[in-house]
């Protein structure tokens, strides 16, 4: 059941409703069911392998804390190690499993060596990566004392699979989602401007969904798919397109999920804050995807020795963890290089910091006005959009060829000759996109200078001027939204993560 579906359109008021209507004690019980419900939507199948997770984080973690209590810190260390093992071990086969024999086929066939045969393939489960990894660091917060292991397993069920947010994050905290429901009898029945605050970021997901996301990916698929037949112009377009569609698409799924749960009463952390304002690519990976950063920086970088062991370590370790976490997002030796590209990157910021300095010095260059500002966010963009090719191309080879194609096909006049209306957008629907990106980039713009989500800066605003916009987004997602009956509703592109 995806957010842009109808079932979804029915579903969710159902939940809402009944979670206001039932007793307090029951909120538990009624939003587990319905974590389950919408989680079987995909696969009933799924519930087994969450249900697993779920019950070996909980045992573990209870084992680990009576541990800890009884300063048997090394046993505690040893079923943790075990409880990672299992939990990583289930994502590992099912999300990695078909690429392991593939590629262990491949050697043995250059060996002439029999290859590995295979009834099935594994089915990767929606999702599998972001629940797997919340299991993990409650395991970790546990062993370090940061949190109490929950006694209530069917608590800490709805934790594990909590509906809004369970397929593509954010990824929740032991310290903020599950103290949360633990208290979640005590959550006031009807709060108007909470509903109505919840209500808009799920708007505007929508609108970033199916009026940009879903109309972007026409251009972007038109020109990937088929990119020995174009240009510069056109390649450099798409990217810059895939840019803002992965960034539409996923920020529109955190911003409906944050959005629902603060209607029920419950505040998901923040999952992107205006990346393409960046100034660098470090304070990128500070605002994109933060719930998936600040994992990896906590439970692995520091794990790791982070920037105590020396620079050379350091550098050792961001390394490490961009290429797991281009890893973690898929099978792919593309994936790893983009994950790669992006450590190197900030080693090399880190590395020529001394002489961008000195250049400013001798160059007499002003670094508190505009100018500079806008030239380290277009620097910024252009290098993150081009590590973005590698992540959307169907392989390595295809990405060298998108570059090498966009390097060595110059076509300006494909600006003026009318022909980018020919990759599968027309100048109606063109339009259409151009409106939707501008009211995209007002509010993007409004959050970094006024520090204010969608629904804050509306709510503080005159009641014309604010539903005058809700009206206008509501509007333009039903009569300019993707959709409709010969429309296959777009899967959220993070699902397959």
């Amino acid at each position: 059941m995806q957010f842009n579906s109808i079932d979804f359109m029915f579903f969710f008021p159902v939940v809402i409703g009944m979670f206001f209507i039932i007793p307090r004690k029951c909120r538990i019980y009624w939003l587990l069911f319905a974590s389950y419900y919408f989680y079987m939507s995909w696969n009933a199948l799924y519930a087994i392998l969450i249900g697993i997770a779920t019950f070996v984080s909980y045992e573990c973690a209870g084992i680990i804390s009576k541990c800890r209590q009884n300063n048997k810190n090394r046993k505690s260390l040893v079923v943790l190690i075990i409880s990672i093992t299992i939990n990583l071990g289930i994502l590992f086969i099912f999300k990695y499993g078909n690429w392991i024999i593939e590629s262990l086929n491949r050697i043995l066939s250059s060996l002439s060596i029999n290859v590995i045969e295979r009834k099935k393939d594994f089915i990767v489960p929606v999702g599998i990566s972001f629940y797997i990894f919340q299991s993990v660091g409650y395991m970790i917060d546990v062993y370090k004392e940061e949190t109490k292991a929950e006694k209530n397993f069917l608590r800490y069920a709805l934790f594990v699979s909590f509906f809004p947010q369970l397929v593509a994050g954010p990824i929740e905290r032991s310290k903020t989602l599950l103290k949360q429901l633990q208290n979640i009898e005590n959550i006031k029945l009807w709060n108007a401007n909470r509903v109505t605050s919840g209500a808009i970021q799920m708007v505007w997901g929508f609108f970033m969904k199916m009026v940009i996301a879903d109309r972007i990916a026409i251009l972007v698929d038109t020109v990937f798919d088929n990119y020995i037949s174009y240009g510069s112009t056109e390649l450099i377009i798409a990217v810059i397109g895939f840019s803002i569609q992965i960034y539409c698409d996923f920020a529109s799924y955190s911003m409906i999920a944050i959005g629902a749960s603060k209607i029920m009463g419950i505040d998901l952390m923040e999952n992107f804050d205006t990346p393409y304002f960046s100034s660098s690519v470090r304070d990128f990976w500070n605002r994109w995807h933060i719930s998936l950063s600040t994992w990896f920086r906590d439970y692995l970088y520091i794990t790791l020795g982070g920037n105590k062991k020396g620079t050379i370590k350091k550098y050792i370790n961001i390394m490490i963890v961009f290429l797991l976490s281009g890893l973690w997002h898929g099978p792919e030796w593309s994936f790893v290089l983009w994950g790669g590209l992006h450590g190197f990157y900030l080693i090399l910021g880190e590395c020529s910091k001394p002489i961008k300095e000195k250049l400013i010095y001798y160059l007499t260059i002003k670094t508190d006005c505009f100018s500079w500002k806008l030239l380290k966010i277009l620097i910024t963009f252009s290098l993150v959009s081009f590590a973005w090719i590698f992540f959307r191309a169907s392989s390595v080879s295809d990405a060298l060829g998108y570059i090498q194609c966009m390097i060595s096909r110059p076509s300006p006049w494909t600006i003026f000759d009318g022909s980018l209306y020919n990759l599968g957008l027309d100048v109606f629907e063109a339009n259409i996109l151009f409106f939707s990106l501008a009211i995209l980039f007002f509010f993007d713009f409004v959050k970094m200078k006024e520090k204010k989500t969608i629904d804050q800066f509306l709510l503080s605003q005159n009641v014309w001027f604010e539903w005058g916009i809700i009206i206008l987004l509501i509007v333009m997602i039903f009569i300019f939204g993707e959709y409709g009956p010969s429309f296959d509703a777009k899967q959220f592109i993070y699902f397959q993560f």
